[in-house]
């Protein structure tokens, strides 16, 4: 979900495509080569998964050129369903939201009791998780990151190194939110959280939850966060902050390699709410599902807690103590 209408005329063209079978990288690098533009000159706002039928934005910078033809990217996989001018290129995080459709096949949990997990997620949200994606095949942007903070490899990609530090990040958040999921505060504020503002990057400290903090919070309005890690004070006091340090210092090679990396402390809402809810059974075992997201959450946490799977990156995975 975009957010907005392109302009209909500026030195960037916004180009809307449906893939199947290809991930993003390689769409950019196509359109590219049609333009006939340095890849630097592609952008998107987000990243989407190479195994689904997916829709997408990109932006080519094309200042004082013609349209392209870009017809020439068409095939049975990918499809242009719109290109109009605008006067600025999309930058990562741009979107507004993302919606999903999804299909569950040889489900063996009773209707019933999946329909009251799917209306209590739309009522209470689901922990935010960071997905399985996040950590590449068999956890490897893990290993990576691993071998980046042990001085093993040097990686010179700035995506591929983007990649890494990421998924480090999001293991360690991933390991504060397991532990305020087990003692069932992922969706309360805590004296001492940061609160985070619903569709926002900004938060606030509650050294009190009063009534209106409580309120706020049940209307999801704001929402406790955890912790990215970077360079910086934690932010957090009391209990709260007690409760990260202690889930994070069996990770302290980890926080310090990403602090040398030089990111920066930021934080990441711990409840994850589910917009415009739907669902419908195709069959007695095939159920459809629609929603929509803010940027950066991820469909399979709302598929693990409707499935009740186990926790997303809390696995073993290297440099992890046992």
């Amino acid at each position: 979900v975009l957010g907005f209408e392109p302009g209909g005329q500026g030195e960037h063209v916004l180009l809307h495509i449906r893939k199947r079978n290809q991930n993003t990288e390689w769409v950019a690098r196509q359109l590219a080569r049609i333009a006939q533009v340095p890849a630097r000159e592609v952008s998107y706002s987000g990243l989407k998964d190479k195994q689904a039928l997916t829709t997408q934005w990109f932006s080519v910078s094309l200042p004082g050129k013609a349209m392209p033809d870009w017809s020439a990217l068409t095939s049975a996989d990918i499809e242009i369903l719109r290109a109009e001018r605008h006067q600025k290129k999309l930058r990562r995080g741009s979107h507004h939201a993302n919606r999903f459709r999804l299909v569950l096949r040889r489900i063996i949990d009773e209707p019933g009791e999946l329909e009251q997990r799917l209306q209590q997620i739309a009522d209470q949200g689901v922990p935010n998780y960071f997905g399985e994606q996040r950590f590449g095949r068999n956890g490897n942007n893990l290993r990576q990151a691993w071998r980046l903070f042990t001085g093993e490899f040097r990686e010179k990609d700035r995506h591929k190194r983007g990649l890494y530090l990421s998924a480090a990040r999001a293991m360690l958040f991933n390991q504060v939110l397991s532990r305020r999921v087990v003692s069932g505060t992922w969706n309360k504020a805590l004296a001492g959280d940061l609160m985070s503002l619903a569709g926002s990057n900004s938060v606030f400290a509650a050294s009190v939850i009063s009534e209106e903090i409580m309120q706020r919070v049940a209307a999801h309005d704001i929402h406790p966060s955890g912790p990215l890690w970077g360079r910086g004070e934690l932010g957090t006091r009391g209990e709260v902050a007690v409760l990260e340090q202690q889930v994070l210092e069996r990770f302290a090679p980890w926080c310090r390699g990403l602090e040398q990396a030089g990111l920066q402390q930021e934080r990441r809402p711990l409840r994850l709410q589910v917009a415009e809810l739907g669902w419908q059974w195709l069959d007695d075992t095939t159920l459809a599902l629609e929603f929509q997201l803010p940027r950066g959450a991820y469909a399979t946490a709302v598929v693990r807690e409707l499935m009740q799977v186990g926790d997303e990156g809390a696995t073993s995975h290297p440099g992890s103590p046992e």
